[in-house]
């Protein structure tokens, strides 16, 4: 049976294990929806959601839009990024089928752990989870396992424009407004060969489905404050080395919570 357990401050979702508990799992789900929309600290009236400065400028219409599906290529501390700003603002958000997610880091990333549900195994009818935890939710990340079909993509797409809610791809989603990749990525902090990997710089490129141009910035991500931002040429900032390793697209982990390298 489905369980809402509570791993204080975060709400954990267990997925239904059989057919026999479908009941039992829209029951949970809704139990789960009236708790979230009495608890909810804030209502947005724009159809802008609060987005970090440094992401809203690369995006079209300069943010996460309501309703609308944006992909992440690969990156954990890009997604916690993009989650940072909205939740820090009140907004719920949700993690579907993401079972590595790091509390941690999210909670050093600005993610506020009390407004955080995740439902690391959502099972076979994962796309259903996500609709209804969008039912509840401003801002949901998932991972979809395969390919959807068309007729799901769309329902869902439907269902987020009618509740306002914004959904975060891990991977690619044919109805995105737009796909946010990582490249050039740059560590600072190992030394002579050993020792913590304390910040990052790393180009974020934006491409829409609109078309017209990829936008491009370079971001700490995130500098020795474990804060994002830009990074501005030519200044240094105190206390950070430069950079240890140039590194290609390569995909970092979603629970960056310490890296150490080893020579």
């Amino acid at each position: 049976m489905p369980s809402v357990a509570s791993a204080s401050p975060v709400e954990v979702v267990g997925a239904p294990v059989s057919a026999a508990s479908d009941r039992a799992a829209g029951d949970t789900v809704a139990h789960l929806q009236s708790r979230i929309r009495q608890m909810q600290a804030t209502k947005l009236d724009a159809r802008t959601i609060p987005t970090h400065p440094a992401i809203a400028a690369l995006l079209p219409g300069g943010g996460l839009q309501q309703g609308s599906v944006y992909s992440v290529a690969g990156s954990g501390t890009l997604l916690m990024a993009l989650l940072a700003a909205p939740s820090a603002a009140g907004s719920w958000c949700g993690v579907v089928g993401v079972p590595e997610f790091g509390l941690e880091a999210a909670q050093r990333f600005g993610i506020e752990l009390e407004r955080l549900v995740l439902v690391p195994h959502p099972g076979d009818q994962w796309i259903a989870v996500t609709a209804a935890v969008a039912d509840a939710l401003s801002v949901v990340v998932m991972r979809p396992p395969k390919r959807a079909s068309d007729g799901a993509i769309t329902r869902l797409a439907a269902r987020l424009r009618q509740r306002g809610s914004t959904l975060i791809v891990l991977g690619t989603w044919p109805q995105s407004e737009a796909m946010l990749t990582l490249s050039e990525s740059d560590w600072s902090g190992i030394g002579e060969g050993h020792g913590h990997l304390e910040s990052r710089q790393a180009t974020v490129t934006v491409t829409s489905r609109l078309g017209g141009r990829p936008r491009s910035a370079r971001l700490w991500l995130p500098d020795r404050a474990e804060e994002f931002r830009r990074v501005t040429p030519g200044i240094a900032t105190p206390g950070i080395a430069t950079p240890a390793r140039t590194a290609p697209a390569a995909p970092d982990r979603i629970m960056p919570d310490r890296i150490v390298a080893a020579g």
